[in-house]
């Protein structure tokens, strides 16, 4: 795992918003988007911790973590590895939960037997945030692993020997972006078992309003809290105050409690940036709220529904108002290190707004640019293409889909040989050689897993050492489940 910091950043070598905004309406979709999503879904089992299960279908992983939150005498097995570590971050792993439940609420119809394997790999997420928030009292469990220890190593999750530290979050040392960021996902996790299992999704969505009362009464940032254990890791960049808009607005989707609805009124987060990701969740929530404006025609919500429409406004090339920058092969660019997880965070807001938007067939404008569900379904659909391989690398940036995608894949566990052929362990160091250093593709194929992506000329090396465009992470791809399925289901 990179270390993850949201700068300002400057590309050049861009095309023209004008020349872009032509070429975006000429680009000729021939994916199978069906078997992305397929890949996208099973890539989340080669990021488990834990016991896995009989019908486990990446077979070159095996259990490990098995006695996870045994330093403080309770049981903390489960979850997933954020990235190509073998460490468990509560806080982005809270943020893939709660968008691949909110990707399957939006498109769990259009996922057809895609949908029970989506419940699976939310509910590996889930199980284990409910050990988390019960297993003692005053105490809400953010995290397991030393990740400055992990750093140093290069070993397969089944063979881990560095310290399985415990991290938490209490009321004298508060986290309340990280309690806000896991009841968001407990709470939209909810939604996607509330038809099917009631008992379990009454209690996700109990554990999400003791975890969202836990993040506001006990107010502080984790970053501060933890330390060096949170940054430069996963430091929370943008502060708490929009987990704490994110996770009422979930609740409030999971209740219809008009009380969450007063207290994001009250917060005073009314912050309008041009990105989305684990550490800003302004956009995600906006676009939420907004839902029920466009959808529900609830004047109550107009003013997140402005606030949504903004964001758009912000990321289309020829608007007026755009401050997203695209490389020349079309792809949005924010920011140098795993760009692609802004893109494809952004790209899920857009398929959502433009699936809102078409419920009702309205429009707006940016200016003097009518925006119409097609405008924005175009972009999404440019985006979602590049990634599977219509980009001047001509390469899927999906493992596993295609014929060329990423073969050296920032990832211990993938680029270790498994432990079916080699069953001796390889202890902390003993994997740099010759398995890191080495340019030969990695022996275990992480299928769906995508990578941080090109660089700002569209260039991608391929190299295991450049992990900020080779690593892979869960956030990455849970935002992208809903675009495929949106896809997938509107060429039918």
């Amino acid at each position: 795992m990179a270390f993850r910091v949201e700068v300002s950043f400057c590309l050049i070598l861009l095309l023209s918003f004008s020349s872009f905004f032509f070429s975006l309406g000429t680009v000729q979709g021939g994916f199978n988007y069906r078997d992305a999503l397929e890949k996208s879904i099973m890539f989340f089992e080669g990021q488990r911790s834990g016991k896995l299960p009989p019908n486990q279908r990446i077979s070159w992983r095996g259990h490990s973590g098995l006695s996870d939150g045994s330093l403080a005498n309770v049981d903390l097995t489960g979850g997933y590895y954020d990235a190509g570590d073998n460490v468990k971050f509560n806080f982005p792993m809270a943020y893939t939960t709660t968008m691949l439940s909110w990707n399957t609420v939006e498109y769990g119809k259009r996922m057809g037997t895609e949908l029970q394997n989506a419940r699976a790999a939310i509910r590996w997420a889930t199980d284990y945030f409910l050990k988390c928030a019960n297993a003692a009292p005053n105490k809400l469990f953010v995290g397991v692993g030393d990740p400055n220890a992990d750093h140093k190593c290069w070993e397969r999750p089944e063979d881990m020997d560095t310290v399985r530290s415990v991290y938490y979050v209490s009321p004298s040392n508060p986290g309340s972006d990280v309690a806000g960021e896991m009841a968001a996902a407990l709470a939209a996790a909810s939604l996607v078992f509330r038809s099917v299992d009631r008992a379990y999704s009454k209690k996700l969505l109990g554990n999400a309003v003791k975890v969202f009362r836990f993040a506001v009464q006990y107010r502080g940032s984790y970053s501060d809290s933890l330390g060096s254990a949170a940054c430069p890791f996963y430091c929370s960049y943008s502060g708490y105050k929009d987990e704490l808009y994110w996770g009422a607005a979930w609740l409030l989707r999971a209740t219809n409690d008009i009380s969450y609805l007063n207290f994001i009124n009250n917060l005073g987060a009314n912050d309008v940036p041009d990105l989305f990701s684990w550490d800003n969740k302004y956009a995600g929530a906006h676009v939420l709220m907004a839902r029920r404006s466009v959808v529900g025609n609830d004047n109550r919500f107009d003013s997140f529904r402005q606030h949504a429409e903004d964001f758009v406004c912000k990321i289309l090339p020829n608007s007026p108002y755009t401050s997203t920058q695209y490389t020349k092969g079309g792809l949005i660019y924010k920011l140098p290190e795993e760009n692609l997880q802004y893109v494809t965070s952004i790209t899920s807001l857009l398929t959502t707004y433009a699936k809102y938007m078409a419920s009702r067939k309205r429009t707006f404008n940016c200016g003097s640019l009518l925006v119409t569900e097609k405008t924005i379904r175009i972009l999404a659909k440019r985006q979602v293409d590049y990634i599977l391989g219509n980009n001047p690398m001509k390469m899927s940036y999906m493992v596993g889909y295609g014929s060329n995608y990423p073969r050296r894949v920032h990832h211990r566990g993938s680029s270790l040989p498994s432990l079916a052929r080699h069953p001796q362990s390889f202890g902390c160091d003993g994997g740099f050689q010759p398995f890191y250093y080495t340019a030969n593709a990695n022996p275990n194929i992480l299928v769906g897993a995508i990578v941080g992506g090109p660089n700002p000329n569209d260039f991608f090396p391929d190299e295991r050492t450049d992990y900020s465009h080779s690593e892979a992470a869960t956030y990455i791809t849970a935002a992208f489940v809903g675009p495929l399925a949106y896809f997938d289901s509107s060429k039918r």
